[in-house]
Formats: C-alpha cells, structure tokens, sequence
C-alpha cells in the first residue's frame, strides 16, 4: 500500500489540496448531507476539534453514489455542512468512492481491510478511514461505527504523537 498523503485532490471550493499539508493522522470520511447517517457529522466536527491540537484532520470527501444522498453543488455542501452541523474541518470536492470513476484516494484506502479482515468497495456514506501521520492506512470503520465510539477513539489516540 503506497502513502496516501501522496495522491492529488482536489478542496471542496475547488482549490488544488495536499493531505501532505497535513503533519498528523488523517481521519478520511466519504460524507453525504441526505443521509441517515448524517448526523454522524456532530461527532466528526468535536473529534476535529478534540484532536485538531493533537495534530489530526479530519477530512470530509462528498459522495452521491448512495441513493443519490449528496446531490447539491459543492457551494451548497459547504453551507449544509457550516450551518447544520459547524463543520470547519477541510471537505474535498465531491468524489466516486466505487467504481469505474473511483477516485485514485479512494482507490488507495478500499484496499485496507476493516476489523473483520474485509476490504473493497465502500458500503455506504460516512465509512471512516484512519491514516497515520506518514500516509499508511491503519484502520477502517464501517458506516454505522460511529466516529466518537470507543474503537474510533481509541485507534486515534494510539496515531497522535
């Protein structure tokens, strides 16, 4: 597996973006405004803000392959999210995470394994991805883990210096 922090994306607002900007662990999350699982972005926004002066990001890449959950354009994402939920961790422009059109990040974190030992495609919105400070995956949760639950915590403390 190669460094993900190494792959090119792309910022919300459409301005080229280096996760290798970003000294410490990454907690990638494929997000969705329209989703069940929404919510979850509450619990992302106080890791962000728990862990941000420990050195982890968390990073928001918008997704409408599921049920077509994320539909606006990427300035009404950025509303949603600032409004609804007080998110102020970076959010990528809107991404395929499956398929043909898969995104070369994406390509990079479906081959980690989660806790059961499976990798491949992305089930649903808000599957959480754990990258260590230098750009090796090392944990994958599934959608319904939510972020503030003990595992998540505990994976994220054991990456922060």
């Amino acid at each position: 597996m190669s460094n993900v922090k190494n792959i090119a994306v792309t910022a919300l607002d459409g301005s080229a973006l280096s996760l290798a900007d970003f000294a410490g662990p990454l907690l990638v999350v494929n997000v969705a405004s329209k989703c069940g699982l929404t919510p979850q972005y509450t619990a992302l926004e106080q890791l962000a803000k728990t862990y941000g002066d420990r050195g982890l990001t968390v990073v928001g890449v918008p997704c409408n392959q599921f049920m077509g959950q994320e539909p606006g354009t990427a300035e009404e994402i950025a509303t949603f999210c600032s409004t609804t939920y007080g998110v102020t961790f970076p959010l990528l422009e809107k991404v395929d995470v499956n398929g043909e059109g898969r995104h070369p990040l994406y390509a990079e974190l479906t081959e980690a394994a989660d806790a059961d030992g499976e990798a491949g495609d992305i089930q649903w919105n808000f599957e959480k991805f754990l990258v260590d400070a230098s750009g090796t995956v090392v944990n994958r949760f599934r959608p319904r883990t939510e972020p503030d639950a003990p595992e998540v915590i505990s994976a994220i403390e054991a990456v922060l210096d």
